[in-house]
């Protein structure tokens, strides 16, 4: 028993140290607007500025995706910790674009290289009755993390001094303090190899899998798209078309969306991963409906409610499509399917925030937003009808 309660107590631990990098790659969501109004940019290097971070996870994904394998998770998660912190200090010194660039490719370096690897330490540290427990654990501090970020910067960037530069001292200093953590938490990887050895994966998808892949990569993206969007431009939609000025507002309101993926990965377990599939894109489409809704008619209850409400469809579809996938491929390739199921939902959250910005300038952010729905929609609605024609079969 005492053993067990030791190992929770540092499954919590890693957990937490997973939740402050995530909260790193979100923390300039509130405070875009204020780079805007300093630096004189427009929305669409809002975008771009936003869509660096995904190339960042892609690229480490790719070529880095499997190091904690060889050389252990400690290493990797330090690695991630100084790339955190090499972020924030880009944004403590920003004084034009490319600190901001620079600042977002560190950040999804580091998000790079916690996605797996902290995933995978979390459930390592746990006790091995409590596998259940522990992968709730991981998804619950990653997407946690994820919406602690925006609220943090939101709050000081409102009501404390330094808006641009707090939120960075405040998020370098509990980097820090996981660094502590981390030294004092076990390595779990038992023979470790040199770096050398690691060698970048191929993502691919073998041709019985393709069946399973295709919507569920479809269901990711389009959850990931809307996360995107919520995270890059609602901060100025609330600012410009409905007066929502107040940071801790604009974050908030982003992070809700973060907050009730988490419950809608939890009714994964609930439904099925069968049914969680169809449900998450139908859940998705109302979402698009809802925010479509809030464009037209500048409501801040509809923005609330979408964000509410893709959470729970991006929960359910993303958790459901990674154990689909994960169960319909064969042993030996299931890291590199599932490598490209997260290069997939990236390029979700990177592609289409940069189109909305791109069409921002010509025809305005509301009707940019309107187009980006009208195309996920399409997309979301062909993968439900897919689905309900041809139902996952799994034994999750």
């Amino acid at each position: 028993m005492d053993d067990d309660r030791r190992k929770w107590r540092q499954c919590l631990l890693g957990g937490a140290v997973f939740a402050v990098c995530m909260a790193g790659t979100t923390l300039p969501t509130p405070l875009y607007g204020l780079y805007q109004d300093k630096f004189g940019f427009s929305e669409l290097m809002v975008t771009v500025v936003y869509a660096v971070y995904a190339f960042g996870v892609i690229g480490v994904l790719l070529l880095a995706g499997n190091a904690s394998d060889a050389v252990g998770r400690r290493p990797v998660l330090l690695a991630g910790l100084g790339f955190a912190a090499v972020s924030a200090v880009c944004f403590l010194c920003a004084d034009g674009l490319p600190w901001l660039y620079a600042g977002r490719l560190m950040s999804g370096l580091s998000a790079g290289l916690f996605t797996g690897a902290a995933t995978v330490y979390v459930l390592e540290l746990a006790p091995d009755s409590g596998a259940s427990r522990a992968t709730f654990v991981a998804t619950a501090v990653n997407m946690g993390g994820l919406g602690c970020g925006p609220v943090l910067a939101g709050v000081l960037a409102e009501y404390a001094d330094w808006p641009l530069y707090l939120p960075f001292a405040v998020h370098l200093v509990l980097v820090a303090c996981s660094a502590v953590v981390l030294l004092r938490l076990p390595e779990t990887v038992r023979e470790r190899r040199p770096l050398s050895t690691v060698r970048p994966q191929r993502p691919g998808v073998p041709p019985g899998v393709r069946t399973v892949f295709g919507p569920a990569a479809i269901a990711s993206f389009v959850g990931f798209a809307l996360f995107g969007v919520f995270t890059s431009v609602s901060p100025a939609f609330l600012a410009e078309s409905l007066d929502v000025r107040n940071h801790a507002v604009s974050g908030l309101v982003v992070a809700l969306a973060f907050f009730a993926s988490i419950a809608g990965q939890l009714l994964v377990g609930r439904f099925g991963v069968g049914r969680s599939l169809p449900l998450g894109c139908a859940t998705l489409f109302v979402a698009l409906a809802l925010l479509a809704g809030a464009l037209r008619w500048d409501l801040l209850a509809l923005v609330v409610a979408s964000a509410l409400v893709a959470g729970v469809g991006q929960g359910l579809a993303f958790r459901g499509s990674l154990s689909a996938v994960a169960e319909a491929s064969p042993p030996h390739r299931r890291a590199a399917v599932i490598s490209m199921l997260f290069v997939v939902a990236y390029a979700g959250i990177s592609l289409p925030v940069i189109g909305v910005g791109v069409l921002s300038g010509p025809i305005g952010l509301e009707d940019a937003g309107l187009v980006f729905i009208a195309c996920m929609a399409v997309l979301v609605t062909t993968a439900a009808v897919y689905l309900l024609r041809r139902p996952v079969r799994t034994d999750a």
